[in-house]
């Protein structure tokens, strides 16, 4: 979401960490770089003249003039106020009530709320929840079908309703049904409209009356930036909002959103949506956003990803595998890259990762999601013994393998010599190689303890 403004930013503080001294000519040049930067975000013009009204006090001020590394204390100031901007801290759902704590989601039709509310379902599922979700949406029979699927994926209650009932006696019923089944949490999906209206504003208001959420949730896409921040401010005016939702932040979205949403309506942003699958919705951090912002990285969330979405059991298998020097297979292959994907994929793992923005861009082409399926898609062509045994596909076998997968057989060559090149570098770690490998670097990197 924030590709482009990070190059700009990391490029302009780049610049600035190697200035000795900062000078008003400097400041004042960075703070154009800052101001054109969020500009092209789509970041809503008062919140860019606020931030960088901020940034250039702090940066003439004594904190930077008496560091020793000026560069580095404009690079923090910056920093400091991204996350000022969106936010001190994450904060999350409240559900200190009397059960069931009711969560009411609104939004505009095509924002994404019915699918975030299958993926908050599940999250709370996980947190040992008991979960009733209900759909108010009587316009559109197919988001009532749509929420009874996704209550299904992901094992939850599903309170039914259909067009031509009222919203409002629906959400009554479902709190009435929530409190007999003794669930923990209501979620409360509400009909959306392509634009703001009345009648929208009306509905979704006597439903908040009828059910005093202890969370109202405004649900917004991403990719409308600024406008985002606007179309917040109205429902924030209508409704006493409790927190934003952000979705499609996978998408080509500018940031612009997630910059000017907390600061025009007041709200905290709670949870990032970052594509569709229903685990793709992870919590908003201000401090670490703000760092993946300025190509900082963000180790944390990788951290947490890594322990919450690895198959840990998986993992321990295939270390204990390359220990004992059995061979690297095809199955193996396969199960690292189903993993990669759980953990959202590439791309997420990528914007993760400190200095993303430095890496060049055929090369953030070539490692996309797409090419994974794929290999998963040539080793599920092969046969069992094939996967066992790599070194048997030749020839016809190929043949078989590429048609079955509906590629070509110059994407299984390249298949064939990346498991090799992985097969040659699990031998080199197992039966103490690993060991030998740290030695050979000895004296190359400073500071190794051996």
């Amino acid at each position: 979401m924030f590709e482009n403004l990070t190059q700009r930013l990391s490029g302009l503080l780049d610049k600035m960490r190697g200035q000795g001294r900062l000078t008003d000519e400097n400041i004042q040049d960075a703070m154009r770089e800052v101001r054109m930067a969020l500009l092209e975000a789509d970041v809503a013009l008062p919140v860019v003249r606020d931030f960088t009204a901020k940034v250039k006090e702090r940066a003439i001020g004594q904190e930077v003039l008496s560091s020793l590394t000026p560069g580095q204390a404009f690079i923090k100031i910056v920093h400091d106020e991204l996350v000022a901007v969106m936010g001190e801290a994450n904060e999350g759902l409240n559900l200190a009530a009397v059960p069931p704590a009711v969560v009411l989601m609104a939004g505009l039709q095509g924002a994404g709320k019915t699918t975030t509310v299958g993926k908050l379902a599940r999250l709370l599922k996980e947190q040992k929840k008991k979960v009733l979700v209900v759909s108010c949406d009587v316009y559109r029979p197919a988001a009532i079908k749509q929420l009874e699927t996704l209550a299904k994926q992901v094992d939850v209650g599903f309170f039914p309703s259909e067009s031509g009932q009222e919203p409002v006696a629906i959400a009554q019923a479902a709190l009435h049904e929530a409190r007999i089944r003794h669930m923990d949490v209501l979620l409360v999906d509400t009909a959306g409209r392509l634009h703001i209206d009345a009648a929208m504003m009306d509905e979704v208001q006597r439903i908040h009356a009828a059910l005093n959420p202890i969370e109202t949730l405004f649900v917004v896409d991403s990719m409308t930036g600024q406008d985002a921040a606007n179309t917040a401010k109205a429902f924030n005016d209508a409704l006493p909002l409790t927190g934003v939702v952000l979705t499609k932040t996978d998408g080509d979205a500018r940031g612009g959103a997630a910059l000017s949403v907390r600061q025009i309506t007041g709200k905290p942003i709670k949870f990032l949506g970052r594509g569709e699958k229903l685990a793709a919705l992870e919590a908003f951090h201000p401090e670490r956003v703000a760092s993946r912002i300025l190509g900082m990285g963000d180790v944390l969330s990788l951290v947490e990803d890594v322990t919450n979405k690895l198959d840990q059991a998986k993992a321990q298998a295939l270390v204990d595998k390359v220990k004992s020097g059995k061979s690297f297979n095809m199955e193996d292959m396969k199960s690292q890259m189903e993993q990669m994907l759980s953990m959202g994929g590439v791309a997420s793992l990528m914007d993760k990762l400190p200095g993303a923005a430095k890496i060049p861009e055929h090369m953030k082409a070539q490692a996309n999601d797409r090419d994974v399926k794929r290999m998963i898609a040539l080793i599920q062509s092969m046969t069992p013994q094939e996967r066992q045994h790599p070194e048997l596909i030749k020839g016809s076998r190929k043949r078989r393998i590429a048609l079955g997968a509906g590629l070509q057989a110059q994407d299984l060559n390249r298949l064939l010599k990346q498991h090799a090149d992985m097969r040659d570098m699990m031998k080199k770690l197992s039966g103490g190689g690993m060991s030998k490998l740290m030695r050979g670097m000895k004296g190359r990197m400073p500071g190794m303890p051996f």
